[in-house]
């Protein structure tokens, strides 16, 4: 049986590794960080200085996996997204003689266009979840696959909606949940009537959002285990940080503001190199990228000091009273989301045919 080290670091990338691997586990023995110590809730740090100051950490996990390659010695190297470490481990892999594949293109279109080379160079292929990506790199190296969360939930049953339901997404890492979710409740406190559900995406997660939720006298039931899709789907509105979680939002079709906060420095530092976009919401880029010069976009963005519980209540109310404002909103996403259809979405993210010729893939 051929081998493949199936490679993600974070939540996001675990949906799309158990597509893989549910693909593949008939062909493929199937190895990733967890088999060798390593779990999503500590590889998954956000932000310049948490990364530094667990460095020694990273250098481990990163020998580790360089160790596994060369031991093990897997026909294949399938990573997923978490870039900053897996392009370094594909790159190493690659050098060896192994063929590396990568699934979510790195956001070269946002920041750091001179990244291109050396994705190049770390990759025998790249698979594209966004029709533009592609044009990006030399002909042949990347493909738009479509994206297989649109797959997925095109697959799905529908729910029905629960009316003033309101989806509260404040993100999957603690210092996102400490940060937004104080925000959000105090949004929820100024709507009539509404019922709030809370997914964690981790056992950490849930303690954090319990604490959050006491120190905020919520009812700790809100805190709902998993389910993030099943919550968006029967939700009448939601409010989402920024990150996948808004494209699985939009794909559910759920009226959703994008919500999100970082650290002043952060901030500072992203605002300065993020030149290629306008907008951090997944649905909002596609549509922006694919229909330049539209002024109306399928979520909106509450960003840094626009991101106040007046502001995001204000958006919520108006969809949860007027239905003509819902219907309209439940449009533009339907709009945005029908240019994630690919010409191998149905089958995607598979890897490439391996060709015997070292180095080459078809």
């Amino acid at each position: 049986m051929k081998r493949m080290l199936l490679l993600y670091g974070e939540h996001s990338g675990e949906i799309y590794a158990r597509d893989v691997a549910s693909r593949y586990c008939g062909e493929y023995e199937i190895r990733g960080y967890q088999d060798y110590g390593f779990n999503t809730s500590d590889l998954a740090v956000m932000g310049v200085f948490a990364v530094l100051r667990r460095a020694f950490y990273f250098l481990k996990v990163k020998r580790t996996i360089e160790r596994a390659i060369d031991g093990w010695k897997p026909d294949l190297v399938y990573t997923i997204d978490y870039p900053g470490m897996n392009l370094r481990l594909a790159a190493y892999a690659k050098a060896r003689g192994i063929r590396t594949v990568h699934l979510v293109c790195p956001q070269v279109w946002a920041w750091k266009k001179g990244r291109i080379p050396k994705i190049e160079a770390s990759l025998d292929k790249l698979l594209c979840f966004f029709p533009f990506e592609p044009a990006l790199f030399k002909p042949g190296f990347a493909e738009f696959v479509g994206h297989p969360l649109k797959r997925m939930m095109d697959s799905e049953p529908m729910l029905p909606r629960e009316k003033r339901l309101v989806a509260v997404l404040p993100g999957s890492r603690i210092a996102e949940i400490e940060r937004n979710l104080p925000l959000m409740l105090d949004a929820v406190k100024m709507l009539d009537n509404v019922k709030i559900e809370i997914p964690a995406a981790s056992e950490n997660a849930r303690r954090a959002i319990v604490e959050v939720l006491r120190a905020n006298s919520f009812d700790e039931a809100a805190c709902k285990d998993g389910g993030a899709r099943d919550t968006l789907r029967r939700a009448d509105v939601a409010a989402v940080a920024s990150g996948t979680a808004t494209l699985e939002a939009a794909l559910a079709g759920t009226p959703t503001v994008l919500v999100y906060r970082v650290s002043a420095l952060f901030a500072w530092l992203a605002r300065r190199l993020v030149k290629g976009i306008r907008h951090v919401g997944l649905a909002n880029i596609i549509w922006e990228k694919m229909r330049p010069g539209s002024d109306e976009f399928p979520m909106p963005e509450l960003l840094q000091e626009d991101f106040t519980p007046e502001a995001l209540s204000s958006i919520l109310a108006k969809w949860l009273d007027d239905p003509a404002a819902h219907a309209q909103a439940c449009t533009r996403l339907a709009n945005a989301c029908a240019l994630l259809d690919g010409p191998r979405a149905p089958s995607a993210p598979f890897p490439p045919t391996l060709d015997p010729s070292p180095g080459k893939m078809v």
